[in-house]
């Protein structure tokens, strides 16, 4: 059973991709594929990708996909699963409409994140970007100590105005519109529980 959280940052997620009608899908740190599963039963997408650096959970979303199957619509997109990093291999990943990071660049080392950015805004390039990471501002409502991350597997946590200012630059720096969001509440003072950044390209004409 997921959580809450989970479930908003989810739905944030999905009302993104409907909005931009995108057909074609990176699911960049797919996991087990809490996510992937999903996007499968959106109608009017018709490919989806996703890349996981763990073979384990790659193995285990293998599986869920084959469970999933006799009871998938008549409609279901084409499905491919990779392995490999999020930091690697992104010409050959060119060309789709969204990209989507759920809750994996907190797992990254600081030191690279420029080499990410590279691949995904530089190389990549899908045409909308999806980012969402635990706000750090928040924690203290979760019960989360000031000298902890919510997940051991996490390399930072960032609070608001850091994100904030990173989405800025990414945005300036590879030719996106850029917005920011809370997901998963509204404090008045601290925000949400996650964050997302939604990158849209814009065209050489500027539109």
């Amino acid at each position: 059973m997921t959580t809450w959280l989970h479930e908003e940052r989810l739905s944030a997620v999905f009302a993104i991709i409907r909005d931009r009608r995108a057909r074609s899908i990176l699911d960049l740190g797919c996991g087990d594929g809490d996510l992937l599963l999903r996007l499968a039963l959106e109608p009017q997408i018709e490919r989806i990708v996703g890349v996981e650096i763990d073979p384990a959970a790659l193995t285990r979303l293998q599986r869920r996909l084959d469970e999933a199957a006799p009871h998938q619509p008549p409609h279901r997109p084409e499905i491919r699963l990779v392995h490999g990093s999020m930091t690697e291999g992104g010409a050959a990943l060119a060309g789709f409409d969204c990209a989507i990071l759920l809750e994996t660049i907190e797992h990254i080392d600081p030191a690279r994140l420029s080499v990410l950015e590279r691949n995904i805004f530089a190389a990549m390039r899908p045409a909308t970007i999806i980012i969402t990471t635990p706000n750090a501002d928040y924690n203290p409502l979760l019960g989360v100590p000031s000298h902890r991350f919510r997940h051991p597997g996490h390399r930072f946590e960032w609070d608001r105005a850091k994100f904030l200012k990173w989405a800025e630059g990414v945005a300036a720096r590879h030719r996106y519109a850029m917005v920011c969001r809370a997901v998963a509440g509204h404090h008045p003072t601290l925000g949400g529980a996650s964050q997302m950044a939604v990158f849209d390209a814009i065209a050489p004409d500027g539109n």
